[in-house]
């Protein structure tokens, strides 16, 4: 009986250490899959930051390029700007020289004119030159009035200081034509609508 009782307590030890072996394992086990478990999340975590910190460094980036393109577009936009000014200067100095160059030599032409109509105002009729002249005179006129040149009618017209210049004034023997232009010293001329000489007149007054 002794020795049955020596076995059975024998196998209920054995019994105990396996049962308190395998809540040992059951324990370690838990214990790495806990700190698996840490591990895991520690290192998504880590993946989690990671990847902000790049999204973040590829915002920073992109910031940056729109401010170097914002940059660049404006110092383009300054820089056809100023061409563009610079082209309208330079158009407008051009058309300002040939106009002026052209006015500057048709002002030299216009006392020739002057000349030659009072030529041939002192001409005869019957003299065999006046033809002539009077056929240069017209070809002189047409090839300066394709460049722009108008003489000025003034002849019986009010007096106007912006295109006349009175040169002496005359009492008026009729109070209808006080004021007006009553004979005409020296023709006015436009070039281009603009006033290149002032006719100077004689005003009734």
């Amino acid at each position: 009986m002794e020795q049955n009782e020596n076995i059975e307590n024998q196998n209920a030890a054995i019994n105990d250490n396996d049962t308190i072996a395998s809540a040992a394992q059951q324990s370690q086990a838990n214990e790495n899959s806990g700190s698996a478990n840490e591990e895991n999340l520690s290192s998504r975590r880590a993946r989690k930051k990671r990847s902000e910190r790049h999204m973040e460094e590829m915002n920073q980036k992109v910031e940056q390029m729109g401010m170097k393109l914002a940059e660049m577009n404006d110092k383009y936009m300054r820089l056809y700007s100023e061409y563009e000014n610079y082209r309208k200067r330079t158009s407008a100095e051009k058309a300002g020289l040939i106009i002026n160059g052209g006015k500057d030599v048709i002002k030299l032409m216009l006392p020739i004119l002057d000349d030659m109509e009072r030529a041939i105002s002192n001409m005869a009729d019957d003299d065999a030159a006046k033809e002539g002249m009077q056929l240069i005179l017209k070809n002189m006129l047409n090839a300066l009035q394709q460049k722009g040149l108008k003489p000025m009618e003034a002849m019986g017209v009010k007096f106007d200081e912006n295109y006349h210049e009175a040169i002496t004034q005359i009492p008026a023997t009729d109070p209808q034509v006080k004021g007006t232009v009553i004979d005409v010293v020296k023709k006015g001329y436009f070039l281009n609508d603009e006033v290149i000489r002032f006719a100077q007149v004689v005003v009734a007054s």
